[in-house]
């Protein structure tokens, strides 16, 4: 079995302040994880350092066969695929959503001086047509709404090709139709045996595509359960990760929790 991903007692401190506490966690072959907790948990951390773009104050994080600290981070990253808000953020106002993915092959955010050939600019072509938004190419980044942003995010993210698959709260801010949308969409790419080990990180189980094979619950820091998700996630497990007692139901492939009364 090859792991994509594997951390071994990892801890990331800043100041005073420990954000990941001993983490050991690994996605193998065609594992598709969901990683959830509350605020605060540790969550988008463990994806900046599952990205490359965050070492560990200790412990050993290796990606893609490849040790953080001891790798060119700048020749690792474009094997994986990332969308943040983070990244997002850094993707210009004025760029449009085809530039926005072509400029993935390159790791880079706003064109300059790289060069894209026709099959660049083919394979972000049908990556936008593959998440319904090959009409908003010309389309600049600033103008698009939160759910075209996300679709587009994810197509730059898949822009690659990469051996790993990273999404920080692809749903975050969409509302009830756009995140349907988002769903089945992100559905596809989970049930897609030739898609990338999928670490997608969320605050709400409802958010969870079919096709999720583990789920890793995070708490102040720590894991506070982690396994196939037909056996971990449960309401105890649940209940223990955001500190009240939730009811989980699940149907159709999709799960539902709320708080008991």
């Amino acid at each position: 079995m090859t792991e994509a991903l594997s951390l071994d007692g990892v801890t990331v401190r800043r100041g005073t302040k420990t954000l990941l506490d001993s983490i050991d966690f690994s996605a193998s072959d065609a594992d598709r994880w969901a990683v959830l907790g509350p605020n605060g948990a540790g969550k988008t951390t463990l994806l900046q350092v599952a990205a490359g773009r965050m070492h560990p104050t200790s412990g050993t994080a290796t990606i893609l066969g490849e040790q953080l600290g001891k790798v060119d981070v700048f020749e690792l990253r474009p094997r994986i695929g990332l969308a943040s808000a983070n990244l997002a953020a850094r993707i210009p106002a004025s760029e449009t959503a085809l530039d926005a993915v072509v400029t993935a092959s390159y790791a880079v955010t706003g064109r300059w001086r790289e060069s894209y050939d026709t099959l660049d600019h083919g394979r972000a072509t049908d990556l936008l047509y593959a998440f319904g938004v090959e009409h908003l190419a010309e389309r600049t980044f600033g103008t698009l709404s939160d759910g075209e942003r996300k679709r587009v995010q994810i197509a730059r993210a898949l822009m690659t090709d990469p051996e790993l698959l990273l999404l920080d709260e692809p749903a975050a801010g969409l509302d009830l139709g756009g995140r349907e949308e988002l769903i089945g969409a992100l559905t596809e790419i989970m049930h897609d045996r030739h898609s990338p080990v999928v670490v997608m990180v969320t605050h709400h189980v409802e958010e969870i595509p079919p096709g999720i094979t583990h789920v890793l619950l995070l708490a102040d820091g720590g894991v506070v359960a982690a396994g196939p998700i037909g056996e971990t996630l449960t309401a105890e497990n649940l209940s223990a990760t955001f500190g009240v007692r939730l009811s989980l139901a699940y149907d159709d492939g999709r799960y539902a929790a709320r708080a008991q009364r």
